[in-house]
This record gives structure tokens, sequence and C-alpha cells, in this order.
């Protein structure tokens, strides 16, 4: 599940950041409105949820709302603002806000609003993935793989290792280049030079083999990767 923060205030958009990561979420952080529309205008289909400031330089979180609707984007948005009067949450969810929440607040707060947003985003997930063996639990977390005449089999994969997995299932048989893999993981500022990708798709086919689930993800040289059981 990715997110786009838009926050201008160092020490709250790091807050939330840390939040979500620890939800298992991927964040893109933007600190001002340009910026942020920048990642909407040529990616905005990526997104499950976005978090507007309303005070934001360049552009105002109002104004995002505005520019997402006018062009028919469903997106969901959350409107964070130190704004309480009832005509500033009109204001905002005029704007095409579809939720408000209203500094400073608690995190449970923030988590609860966010998933009910989710509910209505474009990109809601149902509660389990499964492709092949592979079954795919939001609600716990969890990953199972069900070889033939054996009882399922939970496999332990830390966040990213899901977070992983969990994209190759969305992209059964595709290709997936190691850019991509590095943009949807760790967001548009990832390393370009980085080896981590690597290192985390040699710990995630340990895994998955461990469990019998062996030459699931093939490497496609000088291309990607490609998830390589039966989808059903």
């Amino acid at each position: 599940m990715r997110v786009l923060l838009v926050e201008d205030e160092p020490d709250l958009g790091a807050a939330i950041e840390r939040t979500l990561t620890q939800e298992a979420y991927i964040v893109d952080w933007a600190q001002d409105g340009l910026e942020a529309w920048g990642y909407l205008e040529s990616q905005w289909t990526q997104y499950t949820l976005a978090i507007f400031d309303w005070l934001l330089p360049g552009l105002s979180g109002v104004e995002l709302c505005q520019r997402l609707r006018a062009q028919n984007s469903p997106l969901p948005v959350l409107m964070l603002t130190a704004k309480d009067r009832p005509e500033d949450t009109a204001a905002g969810l005029d704007a095409g806000a579809d939720d408000y929440l209203i500094k400073p607040f608690r995190k449970i707060e923030l988590l609860a609003r966010l998933r009910a947003l989710q509910r209505r985003s474009p990109h809601f997930q149902p509660q389990q993935l499964q492709v092949g063996q592979l079954t795919l639990d939001y609600g716990t977390h969890n990953v199972s793989i069900t070889n033939e005449g054996q009882d399922p089999q939970n496999v332990l994969l830390t966040h990213k290792e899901f977070q992983l997995l969990e994209y190759f299932m969305q992209h059964p048989r595709q290709i997936v280049s190691r850019d991509q893999i590095l943009n949807q993981l760790w967001g548009a500022d990832a390393d370009a030079v980085s080896n981590v990708v690597a290192a985390l798709m040699r710990q995630l086919r340990r895994k998955l083999s461990e469990r019998g689930c062996d030459d699931a993800i093939e490497t496609i040289y000088g291309i990607g990767y490609r998830l390589n059981l039966d989808h059903e």
C-alpha cells in the first residue's frame, strides 16, 4: 500500500512517515505542493491514499485536491490542518478531500481514518491475495504456502520481504525491473546504485524455497524478475 504524504513541518512529517512505515505502508513524502503535484501528475495511479496538509508552500492542500478532482482522480485524500472552524471543514471537503483530521491528532486516529479511506480506494485490496500455492493475508500480515498433499505452511517475512512478494503477486508472470522494485518499496528517492534489491531477493527466495516453493521468482538477466506461479 503506497501513500503520498504532503507535509512541510519536518518533525510532524517524519513522525507520520515513521508511523506509516511501521504499519507496512510505502511512503513518498513531499514537503511542498508543487513537488507533490509532480508525483501526482506522473503516477497518481500508483498510490492507494494521499495525506495533504492544508497550508503548504507552492500549492496548498486545497489546491492539490482541486487539481486532482479536475482530472477525475478518485484517489482518497485525508486533509490535515489546524483549522477547526466548521466552514474550514466544509471548504476542505468541498475542494475534494474525503476526510479531515485536525491537528494535533493521535496516531491511533490517523491509522483508523486511513483504513476507512482505504476501503474506498480504487486500489482496495481483498483480505487475501492468492497466486498459485501462495496466499498472502492482509489482515494477519502472514504468508502461507500450500504444496500438493500438504497442509499450509507459514512463511515468516520481514515488512520489506512481504511488500516485495506482494508486488510480485500483484503482477504475476510480468517482468518487473530492479528500478520498479526500488521505486515501489523505497519510494521516488531510492538510491539508484544500491544492491538492496538483490539482497532482498535472495532472502525472499531462500525463505520460499525452505517451504518447498522453489524457483518461484525467475531472473530475466539484464531486464528484471518474474513470478512464475500459476495465477488463480
